[in-house]
């Protein structure tokens, strides 16, 4: 079926529909991953977004239930090159064209992706509207109606309704050897030693398995959990996780994390980093077109180490709005924005990338032992 994706400054592209059929606006971006289409369209954190892939063969190695960030997709549609209907993987159970019509996910195939990116990252990232039933003025009237990324609260949509504790499968996963049993390529998890609080902002299931492979026993609790309620449950450290929308818009959160600041060693990711910096009296700020793949380049200002990172933001911290006891501890080397920040007077740090990379590299796993560390260190 014919569907088009019109921008909201009326730049129109056409193509084959896949997946669902009908209508849906967001905002359009990119991701220059070449792998993990899977884990994209499962992050929280692509709330209201349309996401095209820069890759340009998507669906290759199929769709299956363990590689899942979350219960089900949450962008708005997806964009690619080339869609593969004919997947070859031994752990693939669905094609990617059954996913996304089974989840009412519409996609489009066939246009050209490097050029919208290239537009994307002219212009900016933008409303837009996916459609198989309108003409072209009709969706782009569709794209300018439809609410802006800024001043959005997505978390509410994305949090879990009531508090858990994670026990979800968490082992490592290796490829198998042939001469081995059906068990071998999962190795085994350690002992939990620490019970964190983890705050469910949009939470990846990789963060969660990540910290429990790390030995965190971790109870997941609401964005709208108070620091009261926090405290009450007595963890050794509270951890701010990933999610979507505008962090300026999250007022209600900063103030219960502000409360939470020297009671407790912290960490956050992504949108948890955000977060700490309101938390902090310092500002956020909206990117032209945001970081999303797995090849940006981030430097850690303490050791001069260059790691090759996994990231998926629209917003970043202004570095110049921090308080004098906050330092900045790492910067992306595309484009010279904050990447990590940590208090110089309480057990407190984050970083705007993701350490549990799914997708993406490894270089920055160590955080999760740095966490462990530093709550060591403060019992």
């Amino acid at each position: 079926m014919d569907t088009i994706l019109a921008l909201e400054d009326g730049r129109v592209f056409r193509g084959e529909g896949f997946g669902h059929s009908g209508t849906s606006t967001g905002e359009a971006c990119f991701n220059t991953s070449m792998t993990g289409y899977q884990e994209i369209l499962t992050d929280p954190s692509y709330r209201g977004q349309i996401v095209a892939m820069t890759y340009p063969l998507i669906g290759n190695y199929g769709v299956n239930p363990e590689d899942s960030e979350s219960r089900q997709p949450h962008v708005r549609g997806f964009v690619v090159g080339e869609l593969c209907r004919t997947p070859s993987n031994f752990r693939s159970q669905q094609t990617l064209q059954d996913y996304l019509s089974e989840h009412e996910v519409i996609g489009i195939e066939g246009i050209d992706t490097r050029a919208l990116t290239k537009h994307l990252r002219s212009a900016g990232a933008m409303r837009a509207c996916l459609s198989a039933e309108l003409e072209e003025d009709e969706a782009i009237e569709a794209a300018k109606a439809s609410p802006p990324m800024t001043g959005s609260d997505f978390v509410k949509e994305v949090t879990t309704s009531k508090p858990f504790t994670w026990e979800e499968e968490s082992r490592r996963w290796t490829v198998p050897k042939p001469s081995h049993g059906q068990e071998d390529h999962y190795h085994p998890l350690p002992e939990p030693l620490r019970r964190i609080v983890a705050y469910d902002f949009g939470v990846k299931y990789n963060i969660l398995r990540q910290l429990r492979q790390h030995g965190f026993e971790v109870q997941v609790v609401g964005a709208g959990t108070s620091a009261r309620e926090v405290l009450k449950l007595d963890p050794d450290g509270i951890f701010l996780s990933n999610g979507p929308g505008d962090p300026e818009a999250l007022d209600y959160i900063h103030a219960e994390i502000r409360k939470l600041i020297g009671k407790k060693p912290i960490f956050g990711i992504c949108l948890g980093h955000q977060i700490l910096t309101h938390a902090f009296g310092g500002k956020t700020f909206k990117l032209k077109f945001g970081h999303r793949g797995g090849n940006q380049p981030v430097k850690d200002l303490r050791s001069g180490r260059v790691s090759i990172t996994s990231q998926n933001h629209g917003f970043a911290t202004d570095g110049e709005s921090l308080p004098s006891h906050v330092e900045i501890t790492h910067v992306n080397l595309n484009d010279g924005t904050v990447e990590g920040i940590r208090s110089t007077t309480d057990p407190v740090f984050s970083v705007q990338y993701h350490p549990e990379a799914a997708p993406g590299p490894h270089d920055a796993s160590y955080f999760f032992q740095e966490f462990a560390d530093l709550i060591d260190a403060t019992k």
